[in-house]
């Protein structure tokens, strides 16, 4: 990779990092001088990651203000599911019908396990929903396992276009993430049970499950959506008061 390439993909990742961690939240403007300062780079890099972020929808330009972080509506969450739920429920049918090698079994399996590592870790910190390392180390293991299973699917272009699915979406929700010990339990039943159907060669069921799996993400994004909509609508009215 050369210089400028390696520049591109440094300022890239620190802007996705800024956005997804909150640091630039939803409204907030990209101004290309302060961010090529912060990150060390010149402003073309900046301005070329910031023009892949506006292709893959998570900033876009407004009149007067300049190029800012996108807010999702509600029908973006359903849309962006819409689409995981087509790309992955297709691809663990066809990962299952080709069969998946014991190694990447047994790392699937990992990852599984670490989910549950995750909510006993959750419940000693006494915590009631994940922060920091432990949310970190949920969505890492939770993106893993997924990006494994479409990646068994054989299909490169569906990886591509899950992995840009998955980002937006991870952007779009990460700040209002609402990860209890139940959720956590309810999401490792899911991945076990997809795992072993996949691993006993159950198309129709590890299809199944993995449809269900991303309904059941869907409604608790929403709901989670819908909380934030009606708490910006009471500040807002407070606000004018």
């Amino acid at each position: 990779m050369n210089s400028s390439a390696t520049s591109f993909r440094h300022a890239y990742d620190h802007l996705v990092r800024k956005i997804a961690s909150g640091d630039l939240p939803a409204g907030a403007v990209l101004s290309e001088a302060p961010l090529a300062a912060e990150i060390g780079v010149s402003r073309t890099p900046v301005r070329e990651a910031i023009g892949q972020l506006a292709a893959e929808g998570i900033v876009h330009k407004v009149a007067h203000r300049g190029t800012v972080v996108a807010e999702p509506t509600r029908e973006d969450i359903i849309e962006l599911y819409e689409l995981r739920e087509a790309l992955e429920t297709y691809a663990v049918a066809r990962a299952t019908r080709r069969g998946i090698p014991p190694n990447d079994l047994a790392t699937l399996s990992q990852l599984v396990e670490e989910v549950a590592n995750v909510k006993e870790a959750l419940l000693a910190s006494g915590r009631e929903t994940l922060a920091g390392e432990l949310l970190q180390r949920f969505l890492a293991a939770d993106f893993r396992f997924h990006s494994l299973l479409l990646q068994a699917s054989g299909n490169r272009r569906m990886s591509k276009v899950f992995g840009g699915t998955r980002l937006l979406i991870r952007i779009f929700t990460m700040r209002r993430q609402w990860h209890t010990a139940n959720l956590l339990e309810a999401v490792y039943g899911f991945h076990r049970g997809i795992l072993d159907a996949v691993a006993r060669g159950d198309e129709p069921s590890a299809s199944r499950l993995l449809g269900e799996h991303i309904q059941s993400s869907l409604k608790e994004r929403l709901v989670e959506y819908e909380a934030a909509w009606r708490a910006a609508e009471q500040s807002n009215h407070l606000g004018g008061l």
